[in-house]
């Protein structure tokens, strides 16, 4: 059973960034696709990111292209996701959560993973 724990969130300024990262215990971390999610106050789940399990193939939505990177330490276990030029917007709570499989067409959708950490809050001030 894969365990995942967020940190890194935090308060910053628009322009500013944050690295987030996401600890993950009790799996073969190189075997697992790790995606991250956000959710406002009022939204459903978002889809930000996911990364396969050589960290080769990467997939972002378009909100977040260009902004966002996801990558991953396979010796430590972690996943990150480093946040540039940031916006209001991006304000949410996020979360980390793995599955199996890369496939395209569902990577985007929640319910297609399998486990979920705690989530870390991120607000961008204006």
């Amino acid at each position: 059973q894969v365990q995942l724990a967020e940190s890194g969130g935090g308060l910053v300024q628009a322009g500013g960034s944050l690295r987030l990262s996401c600890a993950a215990s009790g799996g073969t971390f190189s075997r697992i696709v790790m995606g991250w999610f956000r959710q406002a106050p009022g939204k459903e789940r978002e889809f930000v990111a996911a990364l396969s399990w050589s960290g080769k193939s990467t997939y972002y939505s378009d909100s977040v292209q260009g902004r966002f990177t996801i990558s991953r330490d396979n010796a430590k276990n972690t996943v990150y996701l480093q946040m540039n030029s940031l916006k209001p917007e991006d304000t949410a709570v996020y979360y980390c959560a793995h599955r199996y499989s890369f496939t395209s067409a569902t990577l985007m959708e929640p319910l297609h993973y399998d486990g979920w950490g705690q989530g870390t809050q991120v607000t961008v001030s204006s």
